[in-house]
């Protein structure tokens, strides 16, 4: 496990709740969140950097994209 460091944050009460009844490991929870978000942005900033290098991508290329993420999504279980 990476060193950690611990913060507070506020939330809405009522998402404090909902998230009570999805987990009783709040912080671990939070942490997969963000990791998610910064894997997001990072991917974002990546496919921006290949566009501005290499051109827009094509419909076709967007569409493959689409059924492999589609894909994977149900492999786990997220689906959307």
């Amino acid at each position: 496990m990476s060193a950690t460091t611990r913060i507070t944050i506020t939330l809405p009460s009522d998402q404090v709740a909902e998230l009570k009844k999805i987990t009783d490991n709040v912080s671990g929870y939070v942490a997969a969140a963000v990791a998610r978000q910064i894997r997001h942005r990072l991917l974002v900033d990546e496919l921006q950097r290949y566009q501005e290098e290499s051109g827009a991508f094509t419909q076709e290329e967007l569409a493959e994209a689409r059924a492999k993420l589609d894909a994977a999504d149900i492999t786990e279980g997220t689906t959307a």
